[in-house]
């Protein structure tokens, strides 16, 4: 199977589309810590996709609380768009891999269907 040619469209895991509530902990634009209910789109393992009221910037970390498993993720911000004028799609990465954060079952690699 080979890669795409654009890096952008390469995943390092497997994509999920999941909407569910959480938590996001952030410096805003005066660089005060804040807290918003943010809610997903897409999550896989090293990070995912959400929508966001507050105004954040490419490269600012964030800190993520799972409020269904109370479990706290760092991650930073890799992608911003102005998507509506209610909220921002916000593309975020983990620190970390970290695909027990969400409450999916990621498939093994191995699952792949024989090509025919």
């Amino acid at each position: 199977m080979a890669l795409p040619d654009n890096p952008r469209d390469r995943r390092r895991s497997e994509r999920v589309m999941l909407q569910m509530r959480i938590t996001v902990i952030a410096d805003d634009t005066e660089h005060k810590s804040r807290q918003e209910e943010a809610l997903t789109l897409i999550v896989n393992a090293h990070g995912g996709l959400l929508k966001l009221k507050m105004e954040v910037h490419v490269g600012q970390p964030m800190r993520l609380v799972n409020p269904q498993n109370k479990i706290e993720q760092n991650c930073r911000v890799v992608r911003v768009e102005d998507t509506s004028p209610e909220f921002f799609s916000v593309a975020f990465e983990f620190d970390a891999p970290n695909p027990k954060f969400w409450p999916v079952v990621f498939p093994p690699s191995d699952w792949d269907a024989p090509s025919t």
